[in-house]
């Protein structure tokens, strides 16, 4: 599985979040805590927000440990709204418009769970596709469809509706559960997002109040004061707003 780092608040290096804590999204590449995988290698993306609506975008398929222009990214950009990923494949190859996040106008989404029936649904979820969302697609993965999925049932107007409505669209089948542990922005709000059809979703926190006030969501604590982080509530979207408090409805 793959493992998630955001943060929304006053401007910081990228690195604050992704490269320095004790359990940073980094760290978490090779040592997961709270994952079937430990290491995840296949690749690695970070989406920022600054001037414009639209966020910056850097992905590459080398191991997010391996790769020092990742290093020097994070020390140097400096973003008041972002959304990191290291992924461990399981639908798509190793390229890098598999990477997470996908983005797409003012939007950035990246995923960790899968949808194990996709090969059954995936040509009924693609025709469902407005014909500019069909024409954005880029890669391979069952991730980039949820997104997609999303857009084309409101995620502008209403997140909440299109989350429902995309659940039910891709709905089960015989071959396990559908997870979908989820994080997307829209440049101003952060969403965090965890559902299992069956069992349980993967992990997914949101902070506290952080050194600098801001507010992080992540698979997994990224400090040992574990008493900042909050386990997201299954099927609970997690808002993270301009105001920088948490809002939760079901």
């Amino acid at each position: 599985m793959c493992r998630i780092a955001a943060y929304t608040g006053p401007a910081i290096p990228l690195e604050n979040i992704v490269t320095r804590p004790h359990h940073s999204l980094i760290a978490q590449s090779q040592h997961a805590n709270e994952a079937k995988l430990a290491v995840n290698g296949d690749g690695f993306g970070v989406a920022w927000y600054g001037d414009g609506a639209a966020p910056g975008l850097f992905r590459d398929v080398l191991p997010a440990w391996a790769d020092s222009n990742l290093a020097h990214l994070c020390r140097m950009v400096r973003s008041p709204h972002f959304i990191a990923h290291v992924r461990a494949s399981t639908v798509g190859e190793t390229s890098r418009v598999n990477c997470h996040p996908f983005t797409h106008g003012r939007w950035a989404f990246c995923h960790n769970g899968q949808i194990p029936h996709f090969a059954a649904i995936r040509r009924r979820l693609e025709s469902a596709l407005p014909d500019d969302l069909y024409a954005a697609r880029q890669g391979t993965t069952d991730s980039e469809v949820i997104f997609l999925t999303l857009l084309a049932h409101g995620l502008d107007r209403d997140p909440d509706a299109a989350l429902r409505q995309t659940i039910a669209e891709i709905g089960t089948g015989d071959a396990g559960p559908v997870k979908l542990t989820c994080c997307f922005s829209d440049g101003e709000t952060l969403y965090g997002f965890r559902h299992a059809s069956n069992g349980t979703a993967p992990t997914l926190y949101v902070s506290g109040a952080l050194d600098n006030g801001g507010r992080g969501i992540a698979s997994e604590p990224l400090c040992s004061t574990g008493g900042r982080w909050t386990m997201i509530r299954e099927d609970t979207l997690c808002r993270l707003g301009p105001s920088d408090h948490a809002a939760q409805a079901a």
